[in-house]
């Protein structure tokens, strides 16, 4: 097994998701920010982030078809450049009463991750071959969380100078320099492969896929996707790592306050330094190119991530000093990196229509945060803090025990599918005596 690095095409897509990334990031944390103080209300802040989850709800069965019917290339450098004009209105962004169009252009960058995202992930089995798709898709989660680290600070200090017009043509230039990448990458797949270039030699044709699966590869559609019969366990167990997530974002600032009795400064150190465990994570499985089934990845990563919560969580009974928790925050990040590189990973090699397959997978991912989101606001004032901090570790163990089971029953279905091969070539050889006309 070699990097992913090895195909140029992959490599154009990669640095355009980083440029793209770090604008974002940069915008991503001025906007809460600039939110705020024009209104001065936590409420207006707390719309923004729901904003963000609705298009990618409303919008599945949209970006499923999209996907699935245009090339993934053209898509994705449509979408670049649309993202860059929908940023644009954030210049004229100025008092309260303009709140509206930055509540539009929130639903607007959102609609258009919608469908980029499906793209994107659906778009890499053509890029490289079926045994560098772990490689391929950790490098580009490596890419992301450099790209956070990039731009996040970036965007905060800027904002504290008050050049939010910087921070928006930044975002811009960023959107239009990756709608150019994407479109030098090269995308004549026989030339490529002619080449020697390997790309998308062992990928699973849609068809393959269907047969392995019992799906049909000529429908698409979200509902379609779900019902999937080898992706059922993947969706179940990403639907439970949503809830999980979506609950971490409202009791995260709860927990390092209130337990562990910390400081704004640590609130954002302890949210930060889980990069590092993403960087190292993604930096092991993208550039040594770690040989290792998806569907173990992600249940290695599950369990990982429900083993380290539940310490946190449980910890400050012994101690609230500051350098255990840098410490579990830190290793917290490499099994988030090693989830959704398996994840994705997995409906890559799997899916009988990738674009669908992904639209729903984003579809699952954002109504299981959105249910954690809403849940940590509406039980805990009943529960208290620990229970349901608790119950968010053990949702990421049942994402690992649901990805353990579908793992058996791919493996029964597998020597099905092997036994009933043996019988059929077993009644050709003798005759047919077994066959129907």
């Amino acid at each position: 097994m070699s990097s992913a690095l090895r195909s140029p095409a992959f490599v154009r897509v990669l640095l355009a998701g980083f440029v793209s990334d770090t604008g974002d990031w940069m915008l991503f944390v001025a906007l809460p920010l600039v939110v705020y103080r024009l209104t001065g209300s936590a409420l207006g802040t707390s719309v923004a982030f729901v904003l963000e989850l609705v298009p990618v709800v409303l919008l599945a069965p949209v970006a499923a078809r999209l996907v699935g019917r245009y090339d993934r290339r053209r898509v994705l450098v449509v979408v670049s450049l649309v993202q860059a004009a929908a940023v644009a209105p954030l210049l004229l962004v100025r008092s309260a009463e303009q709140i509206p169009v930055l509540y539009a252009v929130i639903v607007l960058q959102a609609s258009c991750s919608a469908v980029f995202e499906p793209a994107k992930d659906s778009w890499m089995p053509e890029l490289v071959s079926a045994d560098r798709l772990v490689s391929a898709n950790a490098l580009i989660g490596l890419a992301q969380n450099v790209g956070r680290l990039v731009g996040g600070p970036l965007g905060g200090a800027l904002l504290a100078f008050g050049r939010m017009d910087v921070i928006v043509v930044a975002d811009i230039t960023s959107f239009v320099l990756a709608a150019v990448l994407l479109w030098s990458a090269p995308h004549d797949r026989r030339r490529r492969m002619k080449a020697g270039g390997g790309i998308g030699a062992h990928a699973p044709s849609a068809g393959a896929a269907a047969r392995a699966t019992g799906a049909s590869p000529t429908r698409i559609g979200v509902v379609s996707a779900l019902r999937q019969r080898g992706l059922r366990a993947t969706y179940v167990s990403a639907g439970l790592a949503a809830i999980a997530q979506g609950l971490f974002l409202v009791l995260f600032v709860l927990f390092v306050t209130d337990s562990l009795k910390g400081t704004d400064a640590e609130v954002g150190l302890l949210r930060g330094i889980q990069a590092v465990g993403s960087i190292a994570a993604g930096a092991a499985l993208g550039l040594l190119a770690v040989a290792a089934r998806p569907r173990r990845i992600a249940m290695i990563g599950a369990v990982a991530f429900g083993l380290i919560s539940l310490a946190v969580w449980n910890l400050p009974a012994i101690t609230t000093a500051t350098w255990p928790y840098v410490v579990l925050f830190m290793l917290v990040g490499a099994p988030g990196v090693l989830l959704s590189t398996g994840y994705i990973s997995l409906i890559q090699t799997t899916a009988a229509n990738r674009g669908s397959a992904f639209a729903a997978y984003g579809l699952v991912s954002a109504v299981g945060q959105g249910v954690g989101l809403l849940a940590a606001g509406v039980v805990q004032p009943v529960t208290g803090l620990l229970p349901l901090l608790e119950a968010q570790g053990v949702l990421y163990l049942l994402a690992g025990v649901v990805m353990l089971s579908g793992h058996a029953r791919s493996r029964t279905g597998a020597a099905d599918a092997s036994a009933a091969t043996a019988r059929k070539r077993s009644a050709v050889e003798t005759g047919g005596t077994h066959s129907t006309s």
